[in-house]
Formats: structure tokens, sequence, C-alpha cells
């Protein structure tokens, strides 16, 4: 009997996630944006006015800002008589004050709300303000444990912000699972020694790789097992 595409895909994500629901874990690391929120009109508009100030162009530029701290986007661009540090303080308030059309990942502030307190970290690229700011404009619990730009010396992709979220919870970073949405961070958390899902959601075409992905956190919930996290679908 033939099968569909569509089928033959579904079919394929089953597989690959099927070991992650078998798999019991310490604790959950979550990057922000476009994992467990969605920023992106925001950011963009904020990002956008900047690249035409300084002749870029924003179809090419925008899609390098996810995943990174902004003083560390902008230094790699390598222009002339720019204090990299400056601009990015700039563009995090200009981002603090531009909160319209954050909203949360679906899914996500029901899934959050169902893990412990010590059991879950926010890991992400954006100074802290401006995660307190987004995750509140989302309607998003507030974590407990964050790790945040100022934390470390050396952002995504280096591994040190999911190690210090491990270290923080008091738990081995190979019994951490990461739910991350771009490439800088899929790095980091590998590089860690974490595991990784991808969430897919604000992604325009599926990612290659080798983690499984999942859209959303629609159909899926957390569980206790053994004193540790597990995923069920629902």
């Amino acid at each position: 009997m033939n099968r569909s595409p569509e089928r033959e895909l579904e079919n394929r994500w089953f597989r690959t996630v099927s070991d992650l629901f078998a798999t019991s874990f310490d604790a959950f690391l979550f990057d922000m944006d476009g994992t467990i929120l969605n920023s992106i009109a925001a950011a963009e508009r904020v990002w956008g006015a900047w690249a035409w100030k300084f002749g870029l162009n924003p179809e090419v530029f925008l899609p390098t800002i996810h995943g990174r701290r902004a003083s560390e986007t902008i230094s790699s661009l390598g222009l002339p008589d720019v204090d990299s540090e400056a601009e990015a303080a700039a563009i995090t308030q200009a981002e603090i004050d531009e909160i319209k059309g954050v909203i949360p990942i679906n899914g996500a502030g029901r899934f959050l709300s169902s893990l412990p307190s010590h059991r879950w970290a926010v890991v992400t690229s954006a100074p802290a303000a401006l995660a307190n700011r987004r995750i509140e404009a989302a309607g998003l619990p507030s974590p407990t444990t964050i790790v945040t730009a100022e934390d470390v010396q050396r952002g995504k992709p280096a591994p040190d912000c999911f190690i210090l979220a491990a270290e923080r919870l008091s738990v081995n970073p190979a019994r951490c699972l990461v739910f991350e949405d771009a490439e800088a961070g899929i790095t980091a958390a590998t590089k860690a020694g974490c595991q990784v899902v991808v969430i897919t959601e604000t992604h325009k075409q599926h990612m290659g790789g080798d983690h499984p992905q999942i859209v959303n956190y629609e159909r899926i919930k957390p569980k206790i097992v053994d004193g540790g996290l597990g995923l069920l679908r629902i």
C-alpha cells in the first residue's frame, strides 16, 4: 500500500522521537526566543531599523540575529568605527520598549507551569532585563533559574550557558534535555553534553540535523519519573 509523503514524514517523526519519550532527565533547559515565546515580529522591527541605519540588507541580515548575543552579532559584522557594546545596549533598550506581538509558543505556558520549579531553567542569549520583559509580556511563568547574556563570558554557540544552568540546578548536563530552535543554541547544548529537542513552530521550513523535532508543546506534557522528568504524548 502506498503511503502519502505526509504520512511518511509523520512516521519518520515518531521513530525519531521514540527514544526521547522513553528517556528520563534530571532537568529541562529552555532557550527563550523561538522556543517558549515568539518575539520575531518585535525583534525584527528593531533590528531591521538598525540594519537600514548601517546600510545592511535586512532580508540578508535578519536571519543571522537569532540565538546569539547582540554584541557578538554586531561585532561579527566588522563594521568600521562601531562600538558593538554601545550599539547592543541601544538595541536591547529598544527591544525592551517594543513588546507588541510577543506571544507564547503554543502550549508553552501550560507545559512550563506543570514543571517543578527546581527542575527547569531558561537559558537565553538575551540580557536579563529583556528576557524578563519578554517572558512577562508572553504571559509565561517566571523561571526560578535563568541564565542570561550577563552570566557568561562566551555566548552561544559556546556551551558555557548550558553548563552553568545545569550547575545552578545541581544536575549533570548529560542528564538535561535542552529545548532549542536555533543552530547556535543547538550547537551550544550539544557541546555541553546535553540532549536536544528542536521546537519548530517559528520555522518556515523543516530543519535538518539528527535531533528530534516537535512543533510546539500542544501534544506533549511533562511526567515525573523516579524523581526525574520525562515526556508524555497527549
